[in-house]
């Protein structure tokens, strides 16, 4: 098993290289933290990657372009996909490499290679192909954690759903979400920290959704709700909220305690890179 983080460093000349670390990916986040003055002279030191994994076995990824002082990154795990820690850790980010624009790739590998005018399609599989996540019952154990890896479903002002968050998000569904969810167990309201969600209003035939994750082919699922109007809310879980009609309602983030233990987080991060030194700055 491994868990690998692609990381690309586009030269002052328009080239660039390709590095990869086998057990990168959980932690990616923390480690830019150290940087680009630390983190490029230690990525510059690594074997070169044979080429680029695809969708399914690329985790995370960085792409530190050089030329335009640009870093576009996403991770499937790790503060940065968890809605207490985010906005904490894209202040410190801002921090540690100022006068760089930040992007997050919600497409994840394929958006870093569009952007070096590679075929995004090379690092893209499944397709059509929707993957639904497991109904959660309401005492299922994954509720208890202070993290759960959960998706919250609306639907109009009076249901609550929640589905695992380990295959796609209900969005690539399409309208068959709603058949599918017709007689799945109804939560009331979710007062987790879920990591993406999906309001759907049957009534205007209107979709909205968000995730702190990826998800290849974000931009082209409103082609799967044909005759709906579908929005992307990005991470904008607040979007949510409004609609449900307080059906989601997460916990308000401490945002010291939060910064407290992303602190904690770096300093206790062994880094694949070997060499790079994380901090909060």
């Amino acid at each position: 098993m491994a868990d690998w983080a692609t990381y690309v460093i586009v030269r002052e000349d328009g080239g660039h290289q390709v590095y990869e670390a086998r057990f990168g990916a959980i932690g990616l986040d923390l480690d830019l933290l150290a940087g680009p003055d630390v983190l490029v002279p230690v990525l510059r030191e690594r074997p070169r990657a044979g080429g680029w994994r695809d969708e399914v076995w690329c985790q995370a990824a960085a792409l530190i372009d050089l030329r335009c002082r640009m870093l576009l990154f996403f991770a499937w795990e790790g503060p940065a996909a968890e809605l207490r820690h985010r906005r904490v850790l894209w202040e410190a980010l801002r921090r540690a490499w100022p006068g760089w624009e930040l992007r997050w790739t919600y497409e994840g590998p394929a958006e870093l290679r569009a952007h070096l005018g590679l075929d995004p399609e090379a690092v893209r599989r499944g397709g059509d192909v929707a993957w639904p996540d497991d109904v959660l019952a309401v005492d299922d154990g994954e509720l208890s954690e202070r993290d759960p890896m959960v998706r919250v479903v609306t639907i109009g002002a009076d249901r609550c759903h929640l589905l695992s968050s380990a295959n796609h998000h209900p969005v690539t569904e399409g309208p068959a979400l709603l058949d599918r969810l017709a007689r799945a167990p109804d939560h009331g309201r979710c007062v987790l920290a879920a990591d993406s969600g999906i309001h759907l209003d049957p009534e205007r035939r209107r979709v909205g959704w968000w995730l702190l994750g990826a998800r290849a082919g974000a931009p082209r699922m409103a082609s799967r709700w044909r005759g709906w109007t579908v929005e992307f809310w990005a991470d904008r879980w607040e979007e949510h909220v409004r609609a449900s009609g307080g059906r989601f309602t997460p916990p308000v983030v401490d945002r010291e305690q939060a910064l407290a233990e992303l602190r904690d987080a770096a300093r206790g991060r062994r880094s694949a890179l070997g060499d790079a030194v994380v901090r909060v700055p």
